[in-house]
């Protein structure tokens, strides 16, 4: 029986959450070490460890360098894991520059703590992207069935139908509107990234009638290159699909409602010391 254990720095617990949904790893696995559901002081020797969240304090890289030490495979679990959560957007110049803007000022508070990504200390074998990933990917990880095909884009795993005739000119609020089951969100006017956004999850959000919004990152298209190319994409889908002017997409882009997933998976390929392999990637 392999055992495995889940380190849990600075984060909100939810990626342990899905991990606990996933039930079907219980008679086959043997969680050694969750602080979340277990009373075990310290991460004991184990075949995976699974870390969530992000390095926020001297104690969480500690933990982070002293559990790796211990673990025969390392897999970076969720978003903040993977880019610092949501203080390390404190850390980023354009962040800051956005939310210290006056007409910014009285929605996002100013955020000035500084979060980093694991493998800005330590070693990763694997991602696995999400806010929180969803359970049947952690059963990827867990028996090792990363060769099962997933769909490239949330796109495809949404399956809503693209209309040609239907062009939209302006767009329509978070939770404003009547959404439609069956047509794309894009045709509808909504801010809606799935195109161009790392597939696999199911595609719940679109299926509900919420917009994707880059939770799993950049598709294996993107992954790799700047960030600015991502973003070009996610701009020229809209030209191809409305008549909404650029400038309302770009500025809906760099919204506080997709900041936190836009921004932080930026650092994919920008930072060449980070570049994250899609062969990493689940």
């Amino acid at each position: 029986m392999k055992n495995f254990a889940v380190l849990q720095l600075s984060g909100c617990a939810g990626c342990e959450v899905s991990l606990l949904n996933a039930d079907a790893w219980v008679d086959q696995y043997n969680l050694a070490y969750m602080p979340l559901v277990t009373s075990v002081h310290d991460v004991p020797e184990v075949d995976l460890l699974l870390v969530s969240g992000g390095v926020r304090t001297d104690e969480d890289l500690y933990k982070l360098r002293h559990a790796v030490q211990r673990a025969g495979e390392v897999v970076a679990v969720g978003t903040c894991a993977i880019s610092g959560g949501v203080a390390n957007l404190g850390d980023r110049d354009e962040v800051r520059e956005l939310f210290i803007a006056q007409a910014r000022r009285r929605h996002v508070p100013h955020l000035l703590p500084k979060s980093h990504p694991i493998d800005a200390f330590v070693e990763v074998d694997r991602y696995l992207p999400g806010c929180p990933p969803m359970s049947h990917l952690f059963m990827m990880v867990l028996t090792g069935e990363t060769e099962k095909t997933l769909a490239r884009t949330v796109c495809q795993d949404c399956g809503r139908k693209k209309l040609r005739d239907v062009r939209p000119e302006h767009l329509v609020g978070f939770q404003t509107g009547k959404v439609d089951p069956d047509i794309c969100l894009i045709n509808q006017g909504y801010l809606c990234i799935g195109s161009s956004t790392r597939g696999g999850c199911g595609a719940p959000c679109t299926r509900a009638g919420h917009p994707c919004v880059g939770c799993r990152g950049p598709s294996d298209a993107f992954i790799e290159k700047e960030s600015a190319v991502w973003m070009k994409s996610i701009a020229r889908v809209f030209k191809g699909m409305t008549d909404i002017p650029e400038e309302e997409i770009q500025t809906g882009l760099r919204s506080p409602q997709l900041a936190l997933f836009l921004f932080q998976f930026s650092d994919y390929a920008d930072d060449k010391a980070t570049i994250r392999p899609k062969e990493k990637v689940l």
